[in-house]
């Protein structure tokens, strides 16, 4: 997931400067968003037989990952092909994209979902998607950041994307380009922006519109394609016309970005139990992948308890407590060599140019 440190972390030999804090309110954000992922992941299973569980189902779906990227673009705004930065995008994104392709692949063929053993690089599986598109999403925001209207243009291309069915499954492109706007809105976005949607009476003003959006969501529930909301098709492959994908990409984007507003006005601002969690957002946000998984291949939600309505609050409030356990420090320092290794091996190292003894060099 995005960082939500005010500050980059020191390249490599670089000393820390003293008094670089992170964010809270960010944290607290990227925390309650990814509890949000396992959540929605969890209540999968109960959609076919429970409008409400669907209507949730659909809600949180509207703006998980929608707040994800938008703030992933916002602590991507100083990107640049400076070199540490460079590295940090491989070492933090393009390795754990990397290495949780080939671990998935071997929980897949040792659960026998796949009969044999194979890895793509190419082709991200289940919540890989994300850190392919955030490879491609930062290479590209140096170019966001000079061009005229940057958003509406996003817009433009994740619209034109909808109505593509040839752009192909490579790297999840559909995905990626249709949740470009998000990632370019967060690019644009300031720390005053923030700070209107925190303000007393937008929080107040979130709570009727969150209350809609969830009785929409329940009406919306036998009459709505819910693969609107993956965002991994074009409208042609969902039986729709090619319009209709344009038009869906901009309802889409604006409901989803009313919904992040509103849960955004929700984030405490301060430092709280769950605060320290945030660093660890991306730990669990790639391992409860494992179990979101098992859970369906092998029969957990057959149980009888399960499908009543206590088991639906259990299931939810396990799903919670398994995410939040997966971001905290000890997993973290198990996994890091993994999922931010330095790997300053793999890189030349810096050749400083010193002026020649004897100087002069200026204009006269």
């Amino acid at each position: 997931m995005a960082e939500a440190q005010v500050h980059r972390r020191p390249a490599s030999g670089e000393r820390p400067t003293p008094g670089k804090q992170r964010d809270a309110f960010f944290d607290n954000a990227k925390y309650l968003a990814i509890v949000l992922v396992a959540i929605g992941h969890a209540w999968e299973p109960f959609y076919a037989g429970s409008r409400t569980a669907a209507a949730l189902y659909l809600f949180v779906y509207a703006f998980h990952m929608p707040a994800f990227t938008v703030i992933s673009g916002y602590f991507s705004r100083s990107f640049d092909m400076r070199r540490d930065r460079l590295q940090r995008l491989v070492t933090g994104v393009a390795v754990p994209y990397l290495v949780f392709q080939i671990a998935y692949a071997l929980f897949r063929w040792a659960a026998g979902d796949t009969p044999d053993l194979s890895v793509s690089l190419l082709d991200p599986w289940f919540l890989t998607w994300f850190l392919a598109a955030l490879f491609i999403w930062r290479l590209t925001a140096p170019l966001w950041r000079i061009v005229r209207r940057p958003v509406p243009l996003a817009l433009a291309v994740a619209a034109l994307a909808s109505a593509s069915p040839d752009l192909g499954s490579d790297l999840d492109l559909q995905r990626v380009l249709q949740f470009l706007p998000f990632f370019v809105l967060g690019l644009c976005l300031r720390p005053e922006h923030f700070a209107l949607v925190r303000r007393r009476e937008v929080r107040i003003a979130a709570v009727p519109v969150a209350a809609g959006a969830l009785v929409f969501a329940y009406w919306a529930v036998p009459r709505m394609n819910d693969a609107w909301l993956y965002h991994t098709d074009s409208a042609q492959n969902l039986g729709a016309p090619w319009w209709t994908g344009m038009l869906m990409q901009l309802a889409m984007f604006g409901c989803s970005l009313v919904l992040t507003a509103c849960f955004l006005a929700w984030v405490p601002g301060r430092r709280a139990w769950c605060t320290a969690l945030g660093a660890g957002t991306l730990y669990g946000y790639l391992l409860h992948g494992f179990l979101a998984k098992a859970s369906r291949w092998w029969n957990w939600y057959d149980a009888p308890w399960v499908r009543t309505p206590w088991g639906a609050v259990a299931v939810t409030l396990i799903a919670a407590a398994v995410v939040t356990l997966l971001c905290t420090p000890p997993v973290r320092r198990a996994l890091r060599c993994v999922m931010e290794p330095r790997m300053d091996w793999a890189f030349r190292p810096v050749h400083r140019c010193t002026a020649p003894a004897g100087g002069g060099g200026g204009r006269g």
